[in-house]
Order: C-alpha cells, then sequence, then structure tokens
C-alpha cells in the first residue's frame, strides 16, 4: 500500500500575549505498517525535548476529535470553533497544545483512505 505524508502548519498555544508562531508538523500513515494508527511529528521547538516528538495515535481518535472532545491516554483531541481543531499531547516534560486548521486534518484524513481503498481495489482485479 501506499503511505501518506502530508506537511501542515500548526500554532502552538501557549498562555503568553501575541502572535502564536506557527510550526510545521508532519503528518503520516502507513497502512502496511500499522492500517489503524496516524503519526504527527513535531519539530523539537515545541516539544521542548533535543529531539523532534513523534505522537503515535489512531485514526479514530484523530477522525472523532474533529467533531467531539476526545482522549486516549496521553493524546486529546477536540475541535475548536468550526475551523480549527486542538491536539493536546501529554508528555515527561509537559504538556503540548497545538491547534490546526480542521481542513489540513481532514484532507490528511481524505487522503489516507484514498490510499486503503485504492490498495483494496487494485487487489480486487
Amino acid at each position: 500500500m501506499t503511505a501518506v505524508q502530508e506537511r501542515a502548519r500548526a500554532h502552538v498555544v501557549t498562555d503568553t500575549a501575541g502572535e502564536r508562531p506557527a510550526v510545521p508538523v508532519s503528518l503520516s500513515y502507513d497502512p502496511d505498517l500499522d492500517p489503524g494508527a496516524v503519526h504527527l511529528t513535531l519539530p523539537a521547538s515545541v516539544t521542548g525535548a533535543d529531539d523532534s516528538g513523534d505522537w503515535v495515535f489512531t485514526r479514530d481518535l484523530l477522525e472523532r476529535g474533529l467533531t467531539a472532545p476526545v482522549a486516549n491516554g496521553p493524546v486529546s483531541i477536540w475541535p475548536c470553533g468550526r475551523a480549527q481543531a486542538v491536539v493536546e499531547l501529554h508528555s515527561a516534560t509537559g504538556v503540548s497544545l497545538v491547534q490546526f486548521d480542521s481542513r489540513a486534518l481532514i484532507r490528511f484524513l481524505g487522503r489516507t483512505y484514498a490510499a486503503v481503498a485504492a490498495a483494496r481495489a487494485g487487489r480486487l482485479r
């Protein structure tokens, strides 16, 4: 099957006044490795660690979090207004809140389902 890679920009939510910086994030999905999981990779500037943070959670959690608050272990996702979603990530170094345009997450999810459908269609031939 074809792995899906999507680059997006997100905003780190902080308690400081002023403009929140946009940061590059990577969303990926590889149905050959784990058909139910998505990966979210954040730069070190967001995680506070020496390297980037790679978070793995279910594709279903991401999808459900676009319409209602959901949580599973250290990952919580909820809609923020009509056009944004927040991903809250808990780690040993603290909590990161990252706000996305929902369109970017919806586009990524659509690509993951299309990849699975295309692979299934190829196997039926």
